[in-house]
């Protein structure tokens, strides 16, 4: 700064120094005294100009500075596009609607999948890591994907898992449309087993990108890039092995190898709204049959599985098969059918 303020100064000074020349020589002209030699003016105009040069080497005074409207005209659409499904899904979610939910599932494949190749990937933990993340500016719809993604596990969990990633939303349509006679549901000893080992895949990747910074790695524990539709040969086959293997074993690579879904399962830990449980869940099994999940033990949800796919929550509203509601009503009956033989 005060290099800059001393040149600023010099020039000033020159430009003054310049000015009473050209003034000597007017009056030099009108015979008051001899004009300046021109060389001497040529040399202070010259030093004049190359002390601007270095107050400003670049010339970035010159150029005329980019407005927001310039900068964010261009991805308008973009960003009301992305918010507008996010919102979409959020209602889905709220509304417990299983039509919603399937339809938010087909917008996050075409959209959020083929169209836009956007989803949370181990690149972006990277990036995290090493705080080098996209310019905000240039970068909106990015940034409130990523805002929501977080924000959302945070509040209410794994709604990212359940609902909006492309990848996820394409395992649950498989889930949904595929004969469920060729599932294979592994013991429950095995499942919760091998759930630990996308935190073992996680943790391994990261390890791996500090020692190397190879962010390449991604493409060899995510699937994600098959949306982009460029990769080599052998990574399509191995992607083809495990879609084939996700016909037997619902939404396998989510529930027992997805990094990602490991880092959002640990933030699902801090959730703040979470699923409501009856004092009836203590010794009910209905909700842990029916979670697809393996989230839910006994009386307790585990909240790093849970995706929020609202199959126990619609059941813990359904007043004809919810052990909780079926006694509220039984009760009800039982004093309902008791109140005429006391009047009497």
């Amino acid at each position: 700064m005060k290099s800059v303020a001393a040149i600023l100064f010099l020039t000033a000074l020159l430009s003054s120094v310049e000015i009473r020349l050209a003034t000597d020589a007017t009056r030099g002209r009108h015979g008051a005294s001899p004009a300046a030699p021109s060389g001497l003016s040529l040399v202070v105009r010259a030093v004049s100009v190359q002390a601007q040069a270095k107050a400003d080497p670049w010339g970035f005074d010159e150029e005329a500075a980019e407005s927001w409207q310039d900068i964010l005209r261009p991805q308008v659409v973009d960003v009301v596009l992305t918010t507008a499904f996010l919102a979409f899904a959020m209602v889905s979610f709220f509304r417990k609607s299983v039509p919603l939910k399937y339809v938010t599932f087909v917008m996050a494949v075409g959209y959020m999948g083929f169209y836009k190749s956007n989803l949370i990937s181990v690149v972006n933990i990277f990036g995290v890591i090493d705080w080098n993340l996209p310019i905000v500016k240039h970068n909106v719809t990015w940034y409130v994907f990523a805002l929501f993604t977080v924000i959302s596990t945070v509040l209410w969990g794994r709604v990212y898992c359940g609902r909006v990633c492309a990848y996820g939303a394409l395992t649950q349509l498989m889930d949904a449309t595929l004969p469920k006679k060729l599932r294979i549901e592994p013991p429950v000893w095995l499942e919760r087993r091998a759930a630990w080992i996308k935190y073992g895949l996680l943790a391994s990747v990261i390890l791996y990108y500090l020692a190397t910074h190879n962010l390449m790695v991604y493409r060899f524990v995510e699937p994600f890039w098959m949306f982009g539709l460029s990769e080599s040969w052998g990574l399509w086959i191995g992607l083809a092995v495990l879609l084939i293997a996700t016909v037997f074993v619902r939404n396998l690579y989510c529930r027992f190898l997805c990094p990602v879904g490991a880092m959002l399962g640990i933030l699902s830990n801090l959730t703040v709204f979470k699923i409501k449980r009856w004092s009836e869940c203590k010794t009910c099994k209905l909700c842990e049959k029916t979670c697809e999940w393996g989230a839910i033990q006994g009386p307790k949800i585990i909240k790093s599985e849970c995706v929020r796919c609202d199959d126990c929550e619609r059941l813990y509203m359904d007043q004809k098969k919810c052990p909780h509601w079926i006694i509220i009503l039984r009760k009800a009956d039982k004093i309902a059918s008791a109140s005429p033989a006391r009047s009497v």
